[in-house]
């Protein structure tokens, strides 16, 4: 049987409506508020880290690189392993992959808190983002199986939610964490968070076993898909990093990536029970919804990265007040996301998609009028507007993938929300950190000469201008007058912002290419018909 007549069958076969739960376990609001504790968890994580980056790569001596690792080896984890993750919840149960993902994220984030060298970082979140690929789809996939048809978008929207206050309010939480304890707590607050996940999710929740669940592994399938999607994010990221985008290594992967990604389809035509069925991108939402999801992640996590250092670094702001530089960013988020699932609810996802797209174009494009000297009220603007493009979009394009999925392939559609999620923001840090790099080597040199400074430049004072932070110890160099001082700030935060413009220019037109995929949403028709599953 292969993969594209399982869809047909099981498409075929109405999906049961949920029953009603008595007592806490399997209850659908309860089942809710456990799945939102440990999804808090892990989105708070992926912002957290954000603000504690410039005390980390001052503590442990880290280059750009190395600091671009924390994010890339946590995302890479996550992109690689999310689908596969989801299958795996499909055949043994969301609940237990959803207690294990938890579990182990926690340990992993403890030992993350206990490193003491930047290496050890970086192999920890690599471990943290295995652990959370096994966590997010299992997530949707108990709200999928938990909450009859008519409830799931809002379901989904309060979901959103959580998860868009969490990513928002992570470099508040952050910064106070790092200011007033150490950046190692940023990751130890992951463990009694997830002591709290683990008991409520091992009281609340309840096994859910669509009757059309797989019964065996495609190994190949996933061998061939983890394969392909490792090339293709260690390519993009290398050549952002070191090899460079004409390198023959950087093609060699992504030509590698193209080659997997190929025999991965051929084999999931014939596969008896295939990890990802392509009939479901059959389906022209589903498929405008996975890439929605890669471009709106670019643009947000390749913008935000940056953003941190220009608050910490330009501005001189401290850890907590660079977190509350961004509270518009989060507020905005925390009151838009369920207006947003209402809305989506009464129109549709399309014409909320595309209003979202259009705002988080503005807001990059309006990034680029921030200055050294631009004013609070400034930067709040631009961080609201982008709070308010963001949450329509965490929830619309949520509902568009997992509302057109059967409930048997409920793991598989989270894993392919999550991974195009984490894929983009793989692309996001790697494209605009290789944009600013390259911005900064070809006017760093020429902004010194202009700047008539009477020593020649230091590699490690260009790397610094990758941060835009001026080293401390500078200020005690031999020979060094305030002055001289002056003109160096000044050449560091001129190049930095030069480069970070060039940077948000390309994140806005990313944004404004999603508004165009967002015109092919529509609503998962198993929230309009209450299953049903895919069009094929």
């Amino acid at each position: 049987m292969t993969g594209q007549t399982t869809i047909r069958k099981a498409s075929q076969s109405p999906e049961p409506v949920p029953t009603p739960a008595k007592g806490l376990r399997g209850h659908p609001w309860l089942t809710l508020f456990s799945v939102a504790v440990g999804v808090m968890m892990v989105a708070l994580d992926g912002t957290i880290v954000a603000i504690a980056n410039p005390a980390i790569q001052q503590d442990l001596k880290a280059s750009l690189s190395d600091v671009q690792w924390i994010t890339n080896g946590y995302l890479l984890a996550l992109a690689v392993a999310l689908i596969t993750a989801g299958k795996l919840g499909d055949r043994f149960g969301h609940r237990q992959t959803f207690l294990i993902g938890i579990a182990g994220f926690a340990v992993s984030s403890a030992a993350i808190g206990l490193s003491d060298s930047i290496a050890l970082v970086i192999a920890f979140r690599v471990l943290q983002g295995l652990f959370g690929a096994l966590l997010m789809p299992a997530a949707l996939g108990l709200l999928r199986a938990t909450f009859p048809a008519e409830k799931l978008n809002m379901a989904i929207g309060i979901w959103g939610m959580v998860i868009g206050a969490s990513t928002a309010g992570g470099p508040i939480v952050g910064g106070l964490l790092v200011e007033h304890v150490s950046w190692q707590s940023v990751f130890f607050v992951n463990v009694p968070v997830g002591v709290i996940a683990l008991v409520l999710g091992a009281v609340i929740l309840k096994d859910h076993r669509a009757q059309n669940a797989p019964r065996s592994f495609d190994l190949l399938g996933i061998v061939l898909l983890s394969a392909a999607m490792a090339a293709l994010i260690w390519g993009i990221i290398k050549a952002g990093e070191s090899w460079g985008w004409g390198s023959g290594k950087t093609w060699g992967f992504l030509v590698g990536a193209v080659v997997l990604f190929g025999l991965f389809a051929a084999w999931e035509q014939n596969a008896r029970e295939p990890l990802v069925p392509l009939g479901m991108f059959r389906s022209v939402p589903l498929s405008a919804g996975v890439v929605l999801m890669v471009l709106m992640a670019f643009a947000f996590m390749g913008g935000l990265f940056f953003v941190t250092f220009y608050l910490q670094g330009v501005k001189g702001l401290s850890p907590v007040d660079s977190g509350l530089r961004l509270l518009p960013l989060t507020a905005m988020m925390i009151v838009a996301s369920p207006l947003a699932g209402a809305l989506i609810t009464k129109l549709g996802p399309r014409i909320p998609l595309v209003g979202g797209m259009l705002c988080t174009a503005g807001a990059m494009f309006g990034m680029l009028t921030l200055t050294s000297g631009t004013g609070t009220l400034a930067t709040s603007l631009w961080f609201a507007l982008l709070g308010l493009g963001l949450a329509p979009v965490m929830v619309g394009a949520t509902e568009v993938i997992v509302g057109n999925a059967p409930l048997e392939l409920s793991g598989v559609a989270g894993g392919l929300q999550q991974a195009a999620m984490q894929v983009g923001g793989a692309l996001g840090t790697a494209v605009l950190g290789a944009v600013m790099s390259s911005k900064v080597s070809s006017e760093f040199s020429d902004n010194w000469k202009d700047a008539g400074i009477p020593v020649p430049p230091m590699p490690e004072l260009e790397q610094a201008a990758e941060f835009g932070t001026v080293p401390q110890e500078l200020a005690k160099a031999p020979g060094m007058t305030p002055d001289v001082l002056g003109a160096i700030t000044k050449v560091i935060h001129d190049t930095f912002m030069s480069g970070m413009g060039l940077a948000f220019t390309v994140a806005g037109v990313v944004a404004l290419a999603a508004a165009l995929v967002a015109t092919l949403a529509k609503r998962g028709v198993n929230a309009e018909a209450g299953g049903g599953g895919v069009h094929v």
